[in-house]
């Protein structure tokens, strides 16, 4: 349903679906929305950093995207399966299991949703490999399911025969490279994200050394993101997450300091938000988080966002609506359907201001 009273009714028409990334990665619109002055003005993703000032901190994810889709045979019918999160012994499943999704392929090269399951059902896997699905992950449905598979290093064999996962409105695959950011850096274990922190895409190195040369700090999270599909607006399941000392630092001193903190996505908002005491203030953290924002709760360690555009039913407008209010998003989102911003992963952005 509709999140934000105000959202209710609108319709993102399918032309504003960006089908493919822009031919510059900082050739997309900005979106910038002011909750002080109720205002909203248009700019290139290019001004960012004259629209920040020095002693501002932006918290960029840090995950890499994964390969996370992968073709497969269930009882002898063509499926894909999206991998979405590994868990361990502290998480929501037990070691060597993964949450999953699997989908049905279109015949365009994407994928249609399928019924989930049954328990116990095998799908074979390229190179030999078998991935047996033993139960829902999660009580609210059975679209994720918790699945064993037969190899011992996934996240490897994602990277050998897994490709970037891709929805409807894409208008052709896309080599992974499109789905990392400036900011993504390899994970320890080999493990990333099932689906590309969007935010930071239109970030490049020469924005990034424009930010730092005003005074603008860049300080790093990891949030593994989960699988995310476009037909459903579920709040998100438990994901990895990490908040270094460094950030915690950087994040509290510009607080106390006067400057602002940004989030890149809603990945950072979720990660900081979830190292944060009652007070806003941030300590070193790392675990699963399972944190829904929402207005009645608020945001306590953010005070801007810098996001994509959401769909009206997504969950993830409960947590814009807590950092810019509802006013101030409502008329954002009609500004953004009366100028033709672009939705989606390669789509433009919106920048959400105290």
């Amino acid at each position: 349903m509709t999140v934000v009273a105000g959202l209710r009714g609108l319709r993102v028409p399918p032309e504003l679906s960006a089908r493919a990334p822009a031919e510059r990665r900082d050739g997309v619109r900005l979106l910038v929305g002011r909750a002080a002055a109720g205002e909203v003005s248009h700019h290139a993703f290019q001004e960012l950093p004259t629209l920040l000032r020095a002693g501002d901190v932006l918290v960029v994810n840090t995950s890499r995207t994964l390969p996370a889709a992968v073709g497969g045979l269930l009882a002898g019918e063509p499926v894909t399966v999206h991998f979405s999160t590994r868990q361990d012994p502290s998480g929501p499943g037990s070691p060597g299991r993964w949450a999953v999704e699997v989908r049905t392929p279109d015949g365009r090269g994407t994928t249609v949703p399928r019924a989930g399951g049954p328990a116990g059902a095998v799908v074979e896997l390229p190179g030999g490999e078998r991935l047996v699905l033993e139960e829902p992950l999660s009580p609210r449905g059975d679209r994720m399911w918790l699945a064993r598979p037969s190899m011992a290093d996934t996240a490897g064999y994602l990277h050998r025969h897994g490709r970037p996962i891709r929805y409807s409105y894409t208008e052709r695959d896309q080599p992974l490279a499109a789905y990392q950011t400036v900011f993504s850096v390899p994970s320890p274990d080999g493990l990333g994200s099932a689906e590309m922190p969007s935010a930071g895409r239109p970030f490049t190195a020469g924005i990034v050394t424009s930010l730092v040369s005003r005074g603008v700090q860049i300080a790093p999270i990891v949030l593994h993101t989960g699988v995310a599909s476009a037909e459903t607006h579920e709040p998100p399941y438990p994901e990895w997450f990490e908040v270094p000392p460094s950030t915690a630092r950087q994040v509290n001193a510009a607080r106390s300091g006067g400057g602002r903190v940004v989030a890149v996505g809603t990945t950072a908002v979720r990660a900081l938000e979830s190292a944060a005491d009652g007070r806003g203030t941030v300590g070193a953290a790392r675990g699963w988080t399972d944190l829904v924002l929402t207005p009645e709760r608020g945001v306590r360690a953010v005070d801007g966002l810098l996001t994509g555009l959401h769909e009206p039913e997504a969950s993830h407008l409960l947590m814009l609506e807590a950092v810019a209010g509802a006013p101030l998003l409502e008329r954002v989102y009609a500004e953004a359907l009366r100028g033709g911003y672009l939705w989606h992963e390669f789509g433009d952005v919106n920048l959400l201001l105290p």
